[in-house]
């Protein structure tokens, strides 16, 4: 059984992956589509405004300080190979590295980006606007399913 420094680091991991988790699953199972219910100028416009307001401090903690953890975890893991749980461990590490921390800069961040440079009530945004709200959902379940993977791996891992 893992325990000490080692168990707050993993319990914290499986909180922080899963409460991001919850924000992509909001994004993905409403948010995403209340948005591209609005006519594309308003959604353009709610989705730059909820871009610039997802990158301060209250998520940018738990998004990044997940990433920071799971890493943390990966490196404890494979220096202390404990006899349980390891695989579980670096597993989830993986999954929040790659598949969330890792598309949201690869795949989400980019489209935000490109959004962010189009005036909402434009021809480009209104164009743009379709293709956007499909491949950013795209990869936010990929990014929900990451995270909620690896939360229950971590939790897996410590039993």
């Amino acid at each position: 059984m893992i325990n000490g420094p080692y168990f707050v680091l993993t319990v914290l991991g499986a909180l922080g992956t899963g409460l991001v988790a919850g924000v992509f699953c909001a994004f993905s199972t409403f948010v995403m589509r209340g948005l591209a219910a609005l006519p594309p100028a308003q959604g353009v416009a709610a989705m730059k405004a909820i871009n610039v307001t997802a990158v301060q401090p209250a998520f940018m903690i738990v998004f990044l300080g997940s990433a920071l953890l799971c890493a943390v975890i990966a490196v404890v893991t494979l220096v202390v190979w404990p006899e349980e749980g390891a695989v579980e461990l670096l597993l989830g590490s993986a999954l929040y590295l790659i598949g969330s921390f890792g598309v949201t800069m690869l795949a989400n961040v980019p489209r935000n980006n490109a959004l962010l440079e189009l005036d909402a009530g434009t021809p480009e945004a209104a164009a743009y606007w379709p293709a956007y709200v499909r491949e950013w959902t795209a990869w936010n379940h990929v990014r929900m399913i990451a995270s909620a993977a690896a939360a229950v791996l971590y939790v897996l891992g410590l039993t």
